[in-house]
């Protein structure tokens, strides 16, 4: 079954490329990489199920496929966490609107129980979506992911509620029909720079990194883990630049006080993926642009003095800062770091330091105790 990349325009590979995209193929890989895993000492693999190749009876040889990844993982003694969803909708799902559409949910609810049926007696661990708040911006608002098309300032909005009721929807169905012989748990990873005031001082920036914080975080991990509304701080913005771009109502859609019930609550542990760090500065919107960074008013910007590759600049005190404002803010949740890593510049060279130095300095933020 076709996936949404492999009907993504051509001229969009210079885009991907130019943000960091990499072609993969799974299927390439050898499933008896389990022993060099282990070699090395890993305990823990991030996979993800393809949406596409498992759906229905075409996905059989992929289905035999994983099984063969997962059996040799563990008989390896590396253990599974498998993400359910990581960017490659079926087409046939995006030409009936994707997550733009409210069907989807229920597409995604059967999906997400054929991989509970199939793997979860040996998966226990659960990642429904990968960085659904990366999808819903880069792919529905900006239209810079598959499928390439924005809706600027309303599509990005609209694919984040869908994303939410489906992983809802996945994790109720876990729960009652699956957690009791599988004994497994299930949650979505979130992606998310840390975020700092440009000047400490501008009033302006700090109210900037609020909203920021609140827009690109707890725009999803508000809803799921404390009280299934999106943050107040999120919904009075955009009610607010609604109504000056003259539209009638928000451009955020509402949950249902039934959603609401069904959506609290819905992830059994915390995973985020944390790579660099950003300053943030106050941008007033005074033409009532629409766009997602329109409505939160900010720009995001690096410190002129950090060590970078790419988008990615080190800033390994970044990701202290981002645990701990996870644990003050949701609880002191269970925390799984589920992405992070340093990129290669091309051509690659031997000589890793920068690499090892930025891991290095990472597992020392990490190790320094309470957060």
């Amino acid at each position: 079954m076709l996936s949404e990349y492999g009907a993504l325009p051509y001229e969009h590979g210079a885009l991907l490329s130019e943000h960091g995209a990499q072609p993969y193929e799974y299927g390439a890989l050898p499933y008896e990489h389990g022993a060099l895993l282990s070699k090395y000492g890993a305990l823990l693999l991030g996979s993800h199920s393809s949406w596409g190749y498992n759906s229905m009876a075409k996905g059989l040889p992929r289905i035999d496929y994983y099984n063969k990844i997962i059996d040799d993982l563990l008989r390896n003694g590396v253990t599974p966490i498998v993400a359910l969803y990581h960017f490659d909708l079926p087409q046939a799902l995006e030409d009936q609107g994707g997550w733009l559409s409210e069907a989807i949910v229920e597409a995604f609810d059967k999906y997400a129980q054929l991989c509970f049926r199939t793997f979860g007696d040996r998966v226990k661990q659960w990642l429904t979506i990968n960085e659904p708040n990366t999808l819903a911006i880069l792919a529905y608002d900006m239209g810079m992911f598959a499928p390439g098309v924005p809706h600027v300032g309303i599509g990005g909005y609209q694919a984040a509620h869908n994303l939410i009721k489906a992983h809802a929807r996945a994790w109720h169905s876990y729960d009652s029909l699956f957690r009791k012989d599988q004994k497994g748990f299930v949650s979505l990873s979130l992606f998310f720079c840390w975020l700092e005031p440009a000047d400490p001082n501008s009033v302006l920036d700090q109210e900037a990194t609020r909203r920021a914080i609140n827009f690109q975080l707890d725009f999803f991990a508000k809803p799921i883990f404390l009280d299934g509304d999106y943050p107040e701080l999120v919904k009075s913005q955009i009610a607010s630049m609604s109504k000056k771009q003259g539209y009638s109502s928000s451009r955020l859609p509402e949950f249902t006080e039934e959603e609401k019930k069904m959506i609290k609550g819905t992830a059994d542990f915390f995973a985020v993926q944390y790579y660099t760090t950003r300053l943030v500065r106050h941008q007033e919107n005074k033409k009532g642009e629409l766009g997602f960074l329109q409505d939160v008013e900010v720009e995001l910007v690096p410190n002129a003095s950090w060590e970078n590759v790419g988008w990615i600049y080190v800033v390994p005190w970044g990701i202290r800062k981002l645990l701990k404002y996870i644990k003050d803010t949701y609880n002191n949740p269970v925390i799984y770091i589920t992405e992070n890593g340093f990129p290669q510049c091309d051509p690659p060279s031997l000589d890793d330091t920068q690499r090892w130095e930025y891991f290095r300095q990472t597992f020392q933020e990490l190790f320094k105790g309470t957060i």
